[in-house]
């Protein structure tokens, strides 16, 4: 099956697979703010949807499956960039796409089509759900990956995640007063989520730069 992959970013960069979160498509707003950031600072950002996602833009409504459902989605998109590209590949996503890319990546690292992972406000549990973790597979996890995550965010916590046993290969890179979109409280901090948001395309730049 063909994947649609959306370009952003020079022919030569680097390349990062980024794939949406739950509720929004790969070109919302948000999704649009960070390839372009990447994209200044030297990273091409390859996004796809998922086929609920892509449903959605015929009329469907379709709710998102359970991230273990969309696996073989992710696999099919990194072997569709493969094909297309010989560039180093870093796989990744916002939030649910995160955690979905997470989910594949040593077992792609292993087969030697990926270098490395980055999740951008990684869901570590459900809203409101804090016992319900999603960090069993990074305990053992050996490639290497960057979270950036708001200390604020609803689904881990800089408090909560503090007590996650999570694998020396995973590094975490925190947003001050960030939520799960790295907005801030600008009047309580004075900190804009124009700066977050630059601040986690700087992090995310040096890790696929530095993997390549």
């Amino acid at each position: 099956m063909s994947v649609d992959l959306l370009w952003t970013g020079p022919a030569d960069g680097p390349v990062l697979v980024l794939a949406h979160g739950a509720g929004a498509p790969m070109d919302s707003p948000w999704m649009e703010t960070v390839t372009g950031l990447l994209a200044e600072r030297g990273i091409r950002v390859a996004r796809f949807e998922f086929g609920y996602m892509a449903a959605r833009r015929g009329g469907a409504r379709k709710p998102p499956p359970k991230a273990e459902k969309l696996i073989d989605e992710y696999r099919e998109a990194v072997a569709e960039l493969v094909s297309r590209s010989h560039a180093p590949v870093v796989i990744g996503g916002k939030s649910m796409g995160g955690r979905v890319a997470s989910m594949v990546a040593d077992e792609l690292a292993a087969e030697g089509t990926v270098s490395g992972l980055v999740c951008l406000g990684y869901p570590f549990h459900p809203p409101g759900a804090p016992e319900k973790l999603r960090v069993a597979h990074l305990e053992g996890l050996t490639t290497p990956a960057l979270i950036v995550q708001g200390t604020r965010d609803p689904l881990g916590t800089a408090e909560e995640v503090a007590r996650y046993p999570l694998s020396g290969a995973v590094r975490v890179v925190w947003l001050e007063d960030g939520e799960h979109d790295f907005r801030p409280r600008v009047k309580l901090t004075g900190l804009t989520s124009a700066q977050h948001l630059s601040s986690a395309a700087d992090s995310t730049a040096d890790f696929v730069r530095d993997l390549g």
